[in-house]
């Protein structure tokens, strides 16, 4: 395994009824959708805490003073920071860049992906350490999943379509304009929308801590 010099942002939305997985309401109820959002976000902790990559963050958004978020601070010993920023291209840029001045890789990940494993953190983590200066986990929505940096990218970010299908080929276009040698990792999918539930529920224990 690499030196362990990444740091790694979980980016979350407080698990607040009727705020958060709304897409999903009309299928689970707002209290279910929500009950999901802080069972993926504990998921992700865990995956990123079992990689031991370098230290977790957790990324809150409106801010960190949500119940469930001081409680995941308690429990997984991690910090908490805010999410800032005008769109998400800016909060992004702007956690990435944080995390980049106090390590020399930089991870950042979504909080809705049941398939994401340790050993997907530690490939993107080793892709970095070994001299890539970007890496990317697509989602199979046409987004990504996963995206890390060596060093601060803000062209990346800015002007993005977000929540579009083609995220992560325009973010592709964006590394080779800049000349940012990548790797691209497997692809991942997230849950989102109704027909992602079946998926979701298939998945042995998925909900349990069995990372």
């Amino acid at each position: 395994m690499a030196a362990a010099s990444a740091r790694v942002a979980v980016f979350a939305k407080a698990p607040e009824p009727g705020e958060v997985k709304t897409r999903l309401i009309p299928a689970l109820g707002a209290a279910a959708a929500a009950e999901l959002q802080r069972r993926l976000i504990e998921r992700t902790l865990e995956a990123a805490l079992a990689a031991g990559i370098g230290p977790v963050e957790l990324w809150c958004s409106p801010d960190a003073s949500h119940p469930f978020f001081l409680d995941c601070a308690r429990r997984y010993a991690i910090a908490l920071a805010v999410q800032g920023g005008v769109d998400l291209g800016e909060r992004m840029q702007l956690a990435l860049d944080a995390l980049l001045g106090a390590g020399e890789r930089a991870l950042l990940i979504g909080s809705d992906i049941p398939a994401l494993t340790p050993q997907y953190l530690r490939e993107a983590d080793s892709a970095l350490a070994a001299g890539c200066d970007a890496v990317l986990g697509p989602a199979e929505d046409g987004g990504y999943v996963l995206i890390g940096l060596r060093r601060s990218a803000p062209s990346l970010f800015a002007g993005m379509r977000w929540g579009g299908s083609d995220v992560c080929e325009q973010t592709r276009a964006r590394l080779a304009q800049v000349g940012m040698r990548y790797r691209e990792l497997a692809v991942l999918w997230d849950v989102d929308r109704p027909e992602d539930l079946p998926r979701l529920e298939a998945m042995k224990n998925w909900g349990q801590s069995d990372i």
